[in-house]
């Protein structure tokens, strides 16, 4: 059973990024251990192939059961007009996500096209989006905040160390808080290297950000573990909301305040991804 299919995606960790012209993958992605999926009909597709993709993408959405992102072509394209019309209305579309996002109005603009009730999922992926995150933010229609990670280094000159790719990602964290949007997306770890890919998802928690794309099916169960609140954290949090709601959730000190926020979270999370306490 597909495991992804009841998470939130206000909370996902996991997004499988599926390319929107391999048919072949849609069904596994699916039935994956992913929170989401996402069928690429941009990057992933040459220019040639998009119209084919992007019918595929349609026709597999339009089947019952089958549900998904899109992650469609940037507002600056030719293709973003044809990608937003063919999928609007689909039974099948859980949201969208906006590629190269530089402006609130690329947001706005694929929201309403789409009918004003499909979320609008803004990937940023340059240094003009960064700078713009607070207003993509604060959009209307944007659900949610990701990392366009390897577009940004090269619309940038700025290599992968940590310290460097530091601040675009801090940068999404404050944006999605001030605009009252869930934590953003990173960007993936490309290779095989599940060591690495721990490393890095676990420096995405401590920035901030509460979830992941990622393009490769072994990569998911990882990513889930690390994004998920530690055993230890869910006895800590349950203990605290014990003891609070033993003392009639009277509010001691103000220190009481961001503990119990911070164990409220950490609760809703461990029912949702079944974390148990250590």
């Amino acid at each position: 059973m597909h495991r992804g299919r009841n998470v939130d995606p206000g909370i996902a960790r996991s997004w499988l990024l599926v390319n929107g012209a391999r048919t072949e993958l849609f069904d596994e992605a699916h039935q994956s251990r992913a929170d989401q999926i996402v069928l690429d009909i941009e990057d992933a597709v040459d220019p040639a192939r998009k119209p084919d993709a992007r019918a595929d993408v349609v026709e597999w959405l339009s089947a019952p059961g089958n549900r998904a992102w899109v992650r469609i072509n940037d507002h600056a394209t030719p293709f973003w007009a044809d990608d937003v019309a063919a999928l609007a209305g689909l039974p099948g579309l859980a949201g969208v996500m906006l590629a190269k996002t530089e402006a609130a109005e690329h947001v706005t603009e694929t929201y309403d096209r789409l009918g004003g009730a499909t979320p609008v999922l803004a990937l940023v992926e340059s240094a003009l989006g960064i700078e713009e995150a607070v207003r993509i933010a604060s959009a209307r229609g944007a659900f949610r905040l990701a990392f366009g990670s390897g577009d940004y280094r090269r619309d940038t000159g700025t290599s992968a160390d940590d310290l460097a790719m530091a601040y675009p990602r801090s940068r999404l964290v404050i944006a999605s808080r001030v605009g009252g949007l869930p934590g953003p997306i990173d960007g993936p770890t490309v290779g095989t290297s599940h060591p690495i890919l721990r490393e890095q998802s676990a420096l995405t928690v401590s920035l901030g950000l509460t979830g992941k794309l990622c393009l490769q099916l072994d990569q998911l169960p990882v990513i889930n573990e690390v994004i998920s609140p530690a055993p230890s954290d869910v006895a800590w949090a349950r203990d605290f909301l014990a003891d609070f709601d033993a003392r009639g959730q009277v509010i001691r000190d103000g220190s009481d305040l961001p503990r119990l926020g911070r164990a409220r979270k950490i609760e809703k999370l461990a029912t949702a991804f079944g974390v148990e306490p250590a």
